[in-house]
């Protein structure tokens, strides 16, 4: 195979590809007013991770999709990360994943069908540790080479978890390390060093199947994953949907311990200022270097939970138990002038 590298065919990579939260929600709020469906469970009324439609005998039905550009150059790598990705938001949702449906985008006169070909090998692995089919699908000639899923999943309703359901005094714990659009910058502008891409790209690759599981335990009242609009932009949707606040310890977040010298030399994606923009004046006063972390667009991010400030004990016993030791960064408090204060 040539030596194509997929991330110099597209403007924007992985989850900051996504429209910014400010302009989504212009898009979204002036739509006509839709029609009720009482089945509906979870739809555009929230800014959750997925679709979910009561079945009428104690199960629901979860539907999500989730596309991008290249977010690394190799094809298999692209499509199992875009898969996982896609596949995280049954996950979010506390539900099982059934199948997935391919969609792809692709430059046919400039890059390669066998390259596609590729793109879609990574995607089977991916669906296949997930154990479900890669079912079908439908492509595009496009400008820009984009791959992603339609996922549907299930959920037993007594287990589903959303993200607008935090409780005041709740802790908050995140399943995986922030950083991720610093370091595929940085690989875009060749300055990355491998050792460090290979860890971020393991955790792009990681299932979140964890959300299965953590559907089943009933102390944590609100679950959502980490992607496109950071850690800040999917918190003060939790914090507003709950109509909460939040406090949270910087120290305490769990990140890439190599980030430093890639902020110092300006590795940010643009999606990093764009999410600024759309949510900034939520957040209290921080520091630039703490803007370039928590603002960071994640691809293939890691969840977002509170659980009761009761059974923090129990429940870190239990992740233990399935190879995550969580600390908690932060607390659901009362509304304040600020959605996320930060110290």
């Amino acid at each position: 195979m040539e030596n194509i590298k997929l991330t110099q065919y597209s403007h924007g990579a992985g989850c900051g590809c996504k429209i910014s939260p400010a302009v989504l929600d212009e898009i979204l709020n002036k739509q006509a007013h839709q029609q009720e469906f009482k089945q509906l469970l979870v739809g555009n009324h929230s800014n959750d991770d997925a679709a979910v439609y009561d079945m009428g005998n104690g199960t629901a039905t979860i539907s999500t999709t989730d596309f991008f550009m290249p977010i690394v150059d190799d094809p298999e790598d692209f499509g199992g990360i875009a898969s996982v990705n896609a596949i995280s938001d049954v996950y979010a949702m506390g539900g099982s994943p059934l199948m997935a449906i391919a969609i792809l985008g692709w430059p046919v006169n400039k890059i390669p069908s066998y390259v596609a070909a590729k793109v879609l090998d990574g995607s089977r692995r991916a669906c296949a540790e997930a154990g479900i089919p890669l079912a079908g699908g439908h492509s595009i000639d496009s400008p820009e080479p984009i791959f992603g899923l339609a996922v549907t999943g299930t959920v037993d309703i007594r287990n589903l978890k959303k993200n607008d359901t935090a409780q005041e005094g709740d802790y908050l714990f995140l399943t995986k390390k922030l950083g991720i659009g610093i370091i595929t910058t940085a690989q875009k502008k060749g300055i990355v060093q491998e050792a460090h891409l290979a860890e971020a790209r393991q955790s792009m690759l990681t299932l979140n199947r964890i959300g299965e599981k953590l559907g089943t335990f009933p102390y944590v009242h609100a679950l959502t994953d980490v992607t496109g609009f950071g850690l800040l932009g999917h918190l003060t949707e939790m914090c507003e949907g709950s109509r909460l606040s939040a406090e949270i310890n910087f120290e305490e977040i769990p990140r890439f311990d190599f980030l430093d010298e890639y902020v110092a030399q300006k590795s940010m994606p643009g999606g990093t200022q764009r999410n600024w923009d759309s949510y900034g004046s939520k957040i209290s006063e921080i520091s630039d270097y703490q803007r370039s972390i928590l603002a960071d667009p994640q691809t293939s991010g890691g969840l977002l939970l509170a659980v009761s400030e009761d059974k923090v004990e129990e429940f870190h016993q239990k992740m233990l138990a399935n190879g995550f030791d969580l600390q908690p960064f932060g607390r659901m408090v009362p509304r304040r002038a600020k959605i996320v204060e930060v110290s």
